[in-house]
């Protein structure tokens, strides 16, 4: 880690510190991968990464966290989350309590109490924005997360801070590197996509992703890899419902080692090809084109 002009603490020295310590920890980035996380890290900006659900977005975020020691925190996006989920809320329950035990005393001196740190839950963000140490924050699948939560996210990631009305405004101390992914089910607001870098992260050509196979299960074998890679690629150009992710590649490949296959025959297919497609439509399709009996 160094710093910026600004003093403020940066994860990686170069582009090609990010590949090749983003490689020790089993993420193979490319260079425009790699490029784009360096520039999010020294502009310190936060990182929109946009593509279809299994590409690596959520891994890649993982991954910028091992490789720099820092602290994962991650905000799930879905539809109906609220603030109070997203960045703080008060222990209503212990609030009470409190208000019960201390009847009889001064109301001012009471209502300071309750609204004091022992009472706050902190959320995701706010978590995020209070720690002092190397963090990264995922907001991860943010286009499932409704308009408001957007605006929420322009107010906190464009300064970094969050006014709590009883405690007063917290600023970070650390600007956490920020990842947002987003599986493009609907269009994110132009605001939001101004404060970011922007990254289309898209299924790995064959080969790259034949070496990232080859490095989550060295078991395998380089020839059994590309062959594996080569079926995946012709199941991806299908019209299926569910694509296969590069996940589900490795956990096909660990499937093999798991039933000690050393070759993709038509009967090793059939027997672990729900590894990768999970509905029934997908898999009779599938089957038919591989022509499996």
């Amino acid at each position: 880690m160094g710093s910026d002009a600004t003093g403020r603490t940066t994860l990686f020295d170069s582009v090609e510190d990010v590949q090749s310590r983003l490689a020790d920890v089993g993420y193979l980035a490319s260079t425009a991968v790699a490029t784009t996380v360096f520039l999010a890290d020294r502009l310190g900006k936060p990182l929109l990464v946009e593509g279809p659900a299994g590409v690596g977005k959520t891994e890649l975020a993982r991954a910028v966290a091992e490789a720099c020691g820092a602290g994962l925190v991650r905000l799930q996006c879905y539809e109906g989350i609220d603030e109070a989920r997203a960045l703080y809320e008060w222990n209503h329950a212990k609030q009470l309590l409190r208000i019960q035990a201390s009847q009889g005393q001064d109301w001012d001196a009471t209502r300071d109490d309750v609204f004091s740190e022992e009472f706050l839950l902190t959320r995701p963000l706010l978590t995020a924005i209070r720690r002092d140490e190397p963090t990264v924050l995922l907001v991860d699948e943010t286009d499932k997360a409704d308009v408001e939560v957007e605006g929420l996210l322009l107010e906190v990631l464009g300064d970094f801070q969050v006014t709590v009305p009883e405690l007063g405004t917290i600023t970070a101390t650390q600007r956490p590197f920020t990842l947002l992914t987003s599986n493009a089910t609907r269009e994110l607001s132009e605001a939001l996509k101004r404060r970011c870098l922007f990254l289309h992260l898209d299924f790995p050509d064959a080969e790259l992703e034949r070496r990232i196979v080859a490095s989550r299960v060295p078991q395998l074998g380089e020839a059994l890899a590309g062959e594996l890679v080569r079926i995946i690629g012709v199941l991806r150009g299908l019209d299926l419902r569910k694509a296969p992710s590069v996940s589900e590649t490795i956990d096909w490949g660990r499937t093999l080692v798991a039933l000690g296959l050393d070759t993709v025959d038509d009967d090793a297919v059939r027997q672990s090809l729900n590894v990768v497609l999970k509905h029934r439509a997908d898999l009779v399709k599938a089957s038919a084109e591989l022509r499996l009996n």
